[in-house]
């Protein structure tokens, strides 16, 4: 398996589930060095563990994306670690449901904390070593940040924020030779829902319901997702920058039904 990534430094954020966990371990294969980025100490050790079987090295960072003081010690941890930085991956998120009418102000914050203002800020904190190398940043999206859905709509706003602070980022950031993209994922199978409070029951029919909203047929897998990735933060895509790639079966293509 090519070996993408030898010797560069990562820092992953939600990197102890879904589409977070799956980019640190396909960047283990690659030959990377991991900083990953949690709330759960027990969860990281056994990703860092899993990391380290697929050939790469690994430092478990206990953290909290939101906090800013934790988010200044995270970057610190893994340059002190590993001697500098070349990919940041920003893929904490959290989703909720909610309407323009329903949606209260503490639900909106949360969801902006997490899934906008952190990643503005680690990446503001990243930019200074990401300069040196040159380096690059992914940030996880989603189809949502690209097309409009009912019911979710502090998240919706939320991941078209992130889209425009890539392509804003990329034009600020090119003159220093930083590339800056996003990945839009459709449906994929992670914990995300059921955190968000769907129950098991809901979340299989809305699996089942998926496959006839994504034209190829079928939800997406997050080692689907770390592939584009791994990609984009890779010397194969050199001359890419400022781009929101969808990967979502076809979905962002589609009326809403």
């Amino acid at each position: 398996m090519a070996r993408d990534l030898e010797g560069r430094v990562a820092l992953v954020t939600g990197a102890t589930s879904g589409i977070g966990r799956a980019t640190a371990l396909r960047f283990a294969e690659a030959g990377a060095r991991v900083a990953l980025v949690g709330r759960s100490g027990e969860t990281l050790k056994e990703v860092a563990g899993r990391a380290r079987e697929r050939g790469g090295e690994a430092v478990e960072v206990r953290a909290d994306v939101t906090v800013e003081e934790d988010a200044r010690r995270a970057v610190a941890e893994a340059v002190e670690k590993f001697g500098g930085l070349d990919v940041l991956v920003n893929a904490a998120g959290i989703i909720s449901n909610g309407t323009v009418e329903t949606t209260t102000l503490a639900d909106w914050d949360a969801m902006m904390n997490v899934n906008l203002r952190s990643v503005f800020h680690l990446m503001q904190l990243c930019a200074p070593h990401l300069e040196r190398r040159p380096g690059n940043v992914v940030n996880v999206s989603s189809v949502t940040g690209l097309r409009a859905f009912p019911g979710v709509l502090a998240y919706c706003v939320s991941k078209a924020g992130a889209d425009q602070l890539t392509r804003c980022a990329a034009l600020e950031l090119a003159p220093k030779g930083v590339r800056v993209n996003a990945v839009n994922p459709g449906v994929v199978v992670t914990e995300i829902h059921k955190r968000g409070g769907m129950s098991e029951d809901k979340y299989a029919a809305f699996l089942e319901h998926s496959k006839q909203t994504h034209p190829i047929g079928r939800v997406g897998s997050p080692e689907e997702v770390a592939e584009l990735i791994l990609f984009l933060a890779s010397d194969r895509a050199s001359w890419i920058t400022g781009a929101t790639y969808s990967i979502d079966g076809g979905r962002a293509q589609t009326c809403a039904r």
